[in-house]
């Protein structure tokens, strides 16, 4: 692309809005057709967005891509029953021919006392962007050159990087509209832009590999090539010349990229569909205390320019500011309307998923954790799938650090940590300051008093 070319593409975004209208108009008109047809009830998501990414590798360009994609989802209510259909042609015939599938789709399913749209009064009456809308005038000449100077900066840390599995640059914009035939439509746009790097440090059977990223809405908000670059290099380095960790209980520092996992296994244990399922280790939990009485867990849909900033969720329910866990104790679940009726409930506003959930911090940082642990294992990195959902049992292979006299000893790897992760929320002993803010699960490293680590002789 051209530099003409990116400036007619910044004069393009400014139609974004006009585009959500657009997009507004068509599912309005949609939805009234629906219900002229028979529908008791209708909602309908559209979506547009539009990509650049690049990738680079040892100097050379492997990939340029654009993308530009578009989808239309259905759902159609009638006599209970409920029926989908999905599409990318937005032309008037393709708009028909959605509807025609859905209808027919909906004589044939069985019914469901609770399928249906959110409860009409639960629809949002206020809608903001929440700044999360920022285009990046970036072509594909400049994204490659991002590119070069990311990898180029890792490589050129060290001789002892000796190889780079490339460098990556991505710039995204969205658009979507949702409507439903209780008369709410909300739209909402969003940028996402993000730029990483993985080197491979060592040589023969000695390699090892890590990387770095760096992510945001707003291009201001990236880390600038070269630190990421040699921050890849510095994680690469630091993994060199491992050792297997002792085997037996000891404490565990999950950093603040692992430690939003173990705050994952939590959001899928709460959710409603492992709840009416019953295929969640924490049933019927809301109430009881999950975790030492400091900690909380806040979901705030409205910060400005989260992640996953957000006026309604995937129903058009309006969301709200509130604790998912207070003084320890477990305050609800993350229900949409279907998960709540199945359990006799109300939709928490969470169809599809959580928006910007934040855990209490302490005052230390990681070197301050790392003192107070005194003897562990400090975790960076996790593989396997080790987790049961049901039992909430967790068995996960682990690399990263053993930590001796509070301070880093040796780079560890094929080491396995074990625990329960019941147990193991019981056994939070402190929440680090050191955020990571490149998730919509916004934690500081959090440290395990004991789990299971099975090194040396496991």
């Amino acid at each position: 692309m051209t530099q003409i070319a990116a400036k007619q593409a910044i004069a393009d975004h400014d139609r974004s809005h006009q585009r959500i209208a657009e997009l507004s108009d068509l599912a309005t008109d949609l939805l009234a057709r629906a219900r002229a047809r028979g529908a008791d009830q209708c909602e309908i998501a559209l979506n547009e967005s539009r990509g650049l990414a690049v990738g680079v590798r040892m100097g050379d360009v492997e990939t340029v891509e654009f993308t530009r994609d578009r989808s239309l989802a259905l759902t159609v209510y009638r006599d209970g029953r409920k029926a989908s259909a999905s599409s990318a042609d937005l032309s008037a015939a393709g708009l028909e021919a959605t509807l025609d599938q859905a209808l027919a789709i909906a004589r044939y399913t069985e019914a469901d006392p609770c399928a249906g749209l959110a409860d009409a009064e639960r629809m949002a009456t206020h809608i903001e962007d929440f700044d999360r809308w920022h285009p990046w005038a970036l072509d594909a000449d400049a994204a490659v050159s991002l590119g070069l100077a990311c990898e180029s900066a890792g490589r050129a840390a060290d001789a002892r990087i000796g190889n780079s599995e490339g460098a990556a640059v991505h710039s995204t914009e969205s658009i979507g509209v949702y409507a439903n035939s209780h008369g709410f439509v909300g739209g909402e746009r969003g940028t996402s832009h993000s730029m990483s790097c993985s080197l491979i440090a060592g040589s023969g059977e000695a390699m090892q590999r890590d990387d770095w990223y760096t992510l945001g809405l707003a291009a201001t908000d990236l880390e600038s090539p070269e630190a990421v670059g040699r921050r890849a290099a510095e994680r690469a380095l630091a993994r060199l010349d491992p050792r297997r960790a002792p085997t037996g209980r000891f404490p565990v520092l999950f950093s603040n990229e692992m430690a939003r996992g173990l705050m994952g296994h939590l959001l899928g244990a709460v959710a409603g569909g492992a709840q009416y399922r019953q295929s969640s280790f924490l049933l019927g939990a809301v109430g009881e205390r999950l975790f030492p009485d400091w900690f909380a867990l806040r979901e705030r849909p409205h910060i400005r320019r989260g992640l996953k900033s957000s006026s309604y969720d995937g129903e058009g329910v309006a969301t709200v500011e509130s604790n998912l866990v207070a003084g320890g104790t477990l305050q609800r679940y993350l229900l949409d309307s279907y998960s709540a009726r199945k359990l006799g409930l109300a939709s928490t506003g969470n169809a599809g998923g959580v928006f910007n959930l934040e855990a209490s911090l302490g005052a230390d940082d990681l070197p301050a954790l790392l003192r107070g642990m005194g003897r562990g294992l400090y975790v960076t990195e996790l593989m396997g799938q080790g987790v049961n959902p049901v039992t909430g049992d967790y068995s996960r292979g682990a690399a990263g650090f053993w930590v001796e006299h509070g301070e880093i000893a040796f780079p560890v790897d094929e080491i396995t940590i074990a625990g329960n992760l019941r147990q193991m929320y019981a056994a939070l002993e402190a929440v680090g300051s050191d955020v990571d803010l490149r998730s919509p699960v916004r934690t500081g490293p959090m440290l395990i008093g004991a789990m299971t680590v099975a090194g040396a002789g496991g």
